[in-house]
């Protein structure tokens, strides 16, 4: 209980950074990546960059085309955000809350493991009422490691 509880408060600690970041679209790379952007922006030639990072200019334009791709290194990208005087930021954005991510696998674990048991009450002609089970999703979020949810 006390694992659900404490990642159920990491996960509302989460959410809230992860709501300043959006719309996460302002944050699409212009098409032929940051690296060259922000270089150009700054009136810096590839051969500038070049001699601020210890490397050859054919390196940067490496680099550039490597960012462009998307197949560059994070080590790399901040070597090249350190020579350009910028702070590399680095985020793994949800496309929706942490906290309805989990809900929803909580569902599907409940339904999974009601299903059976609702059909035979059913037969019994004991219908579950909406709001039982809705009060039983709470309670399994409440009491369930969410590690059981992605089994």
């Amino acid at each position: 209980m006390k694992v659900a509880q404490s990642t159920a408060k990491s996960r509302a600690r989460l959410d809230e950074r992860f709501s300043e970041m959006q719309p996460v679209a302002r944050f699409t790379p212009p098409v032929r990546g940051w690296i060259k952007a922000i270089r150009e922006a700054l009136g810096m030639t590839a051969a500038q960059l070049a001699k601020r990072l210890g490397v050859s200019q054919p390196a940067v334009a490496a680099m550039e085309k490597s960012e462009a791709r998307g197949t560059i290194e994070l080590a790399t990208l901040r070597r090249v955000a350190e020579a350009l005087d910028c702070t590399l930021v680095y985020a793994l954005v949800p496309n929706k809350p942490l906290d309805q991510t989990v809900r929803e696998r909580a569902r599907q674990y409940m339904r999974r493991r009601l299903t059976p048991v609702e059909h035979s009450m059913l037969l019994e002609d004991q219908k579950v009422a909406a709001r039982d089970t809705s009060a039983r999703l709470e309670e399994i979020l409440r009491e369930t490691s969410p590690r059981k949810f992605w089994e």
